[in-house]
């Protein structure tokens, strides 16, 4: 419990699933965590007293990442309750899979304000924060890379994810902020069971793709997650890890 001592992580959508895992792994060890929920408040309660009866120290705060006001709430609850800002984890997201017959405005519209326009905005406000040695991790998804059908505008999405870590990575880099992203390949989360992944065709095929055989668990991303939020990767900036047990 010592990695990330005295520093302080705001994790956006960490209600549940990884970002869940995120939050409990950045505080066991060590930091302070905001933990950001946009609708489930009992949610982002639970993972709080999880990580309190632990040892460690969190305050839930709700917020949509993709309005610019309620971002910048997110990041002021952070510096209101902590007083600095060190990590910042970009892992609100909504996935939806359709065909492209069946895109429409409304699906694009919500599907990118939430993934790119709220990591847009909530970087940008916790930019007036991170100061030197800051870590910006970014949740990307290996459907970048391959590509799956019926998912254009998803797909779409994390692909502007890549992209704009990279951009950032240049940007920052001068003011020695570090900025990279984590591609999951399919995590076994309430929101796939919710979705109606598991146990089925999809699910098989992913696992029969993927080298170590298995789908992902939350606290395979959590891992990575802390080793970016530390100084073990103080040398990596601008990186697209992929966490897909070999899918790609």
């Amino acid at each position: 419990m010592s990695k990330l001592k005295g520093k302080v992580a705001v994790v956006t959508g960490a209600s549940k699933g990884i970002g869940a895992a995120i939050a409990k792994s950045l505080a066991a060890e060590g930091a302070s965590v905001v933990v950001n929920y946009a609708s489930s408040k009992s949610g982002a309660r639970t993972v709080v007293d999880a990580i309190i009866a632990a040892g460690g120290k969190a305050v839930a705060v709700g917020g949509d990442v993709s309005k610019a006001a309620e971002a910048e709430g997110i990041i002021d609850a952070a510096m209101k309750n902590y007083g600095r800002l060190d990590i910042l984890v970009n892992n609100s997201g909504v996935y939806e899979f359709a065909p492209i017959e069946a895109i429409t405005e409304e699906k694009f519209h919500k599907i990118f304000n939430i993934n790119v326009l709220g990591l847009l905005l909530t970087t940008q406000a916790a930019l007036k924060h991170i100061g030197e040695g800051g870590s910006i991790i970014n949740i990307g998804s290996v459907v970048s890379r391959i590509t799956p059908a019926a998912s254009s505008i998803y797909t779409g999405t994390k692909g502007a994810v890549d992209a704009i870590t990279g951009v950032l990575a240049r940007e920052l880099g001068p003011k020695k902020i570090r900025v990279n992203a984590i591609n999951p390949g399919m995590v076994e989360t309430e929101g796939t069971h919710s979705a109606g992944f598991h146990d089925t065709d999809f699910e098989k095929s992913t696992i029969a793709q993927t080298p170590l055989g298995r789908l992902g668990q939350p606290g395979d991303i959590a891992s990575i997650a802390v080793f970016l939020a530390s100084d073990d990767s103080g040398w990596l900036t601008g990186e697209q890890i992929l966490a897909g047990g070999g899918l790609r």
